[in-house]
């Protein structure tokens, strides 16, 4: 598979859909037509559903003076996703969004795609005067089947509760990804989770801690090593939350998005996506990753 071939199937949503906007419309003029939906969660799912229908009014939530691209295969702003749209055959695309959060000027989304192949995505939108203007994504290729536990990488849990908890939760998440997964504490793995009860959604791991283990273990006999580096961001709402990290698998520089669902204070439910970070020759904006 030749480079070009690559950064075209792993193009971010948000990259996609304005493609496919701006292909009718330009930005500026969609921004002066009909309003926008009020909720910024809506707009998102609104703007990534266009992927798929081609509708142009959803491009009026992007701000088309000030888009920051943090998918290294699209150059920046609006005006770099024309030659890529002509890649994408008419009506091949579909967007299913599962989950959507907001934190603050911060909207993140889980989303079931076809574009270019099937994949499943995580999308960071942030908001400036009531409009998008930067974008973050990670995706990773569907599988063909179920994990160890019969779980996909979208089904479960959907809908926030305990929204007074945002805060605690976040932080609780954070405190794991720290010390188990960055700083390596294994010891302190039980003190996250309510015993063994754990559901996973990861597709080569099963349920429980017990699931976990085992693949670590399995992937250890492999000569496969998992490392986290860096927390870049940990966005919440209620008991959904959403950490993005860098780290290395299998030798190679990723892109770590791990959404964690949080019940009475211990870490119930866990959906992931993991990609691969090009090397910065083959970066389209110099924006970075995070």
């Amino acid at each position: 598979m030749n480079a070009q071939l690559i950064r075209l199937i792993t193009i971010g949503s948000a990259a996609l859909g304005s493609l496919v906007l701006a292909a009718s419309v330009s930005a500026e003029s969609i921004n002066k037509g009909k309003p926008m939906l009020p909720n910024q969660k809506d707009q998102v799912v609104a703007l990534l559903k266009s992927i798929e229908t081609g509708n142009p009014e959803p491009a009026g939530s992007i701000n088309p003076n000030q888009y920051i691209q943090h998918n290294l295969g699209v150059a920046d702003g609006l005006a770099g996703f024309g030659a890529l749209l002509q890649q994408l055959p008419k009506g091949s695309a579909k967007v299913d969004t599962m989950r959507v959060f907001q934190d603050g000027e911060f909207v993140f989304a889980h989303t079931d795609y076809n574009f270019f192949g099937p994949k499943i995505g995580f999308d960071i939108f942030r908001f400036e005067n009531g409009r998008i203007v930067e974008h973050w994504d990670n995706l990773q290729e569907k599988p063909a089947s179920a994990n160890p536990s019969g779980r996909t990488m979208t089904d479960g849990a959907t809908q926030a509760v305990d929204i007074n908890k945002t805060e605690a939760n976040k932080k609780l998440v954070h405190s794991f990804v720290d010390e188990v997964l960055v700083n390596g504490h294994m010891d302190k793995l039980n003190d996250y989770f309510d015993g063994d009860s754990y559901i996973q959604h990861n597709p080569q791991i099963g349920d429980k801690l017990s699931g976990l283990s085992a693949a670590l273990q399995a992937l250890a006999k492999q000569g496969v090593t998992m490392r986290y580096d860096r927390i870049h961001k940990v966005l919440g709402e209620g008991s959904f939350v959403l950490v993005a990290s860098e780290g290395y698998f299998a030798g190679n520089h990723m892109s770590f998005y791990d959404l964690f669902r949080v019940e009475h204070g211990k870490i119930a439910e866990h959906w992931d996506t993991i990609e691969t970070i090009p090397e910065r020759t083959d970066w389209k904006n110099a924006n970075g990753k995070f």
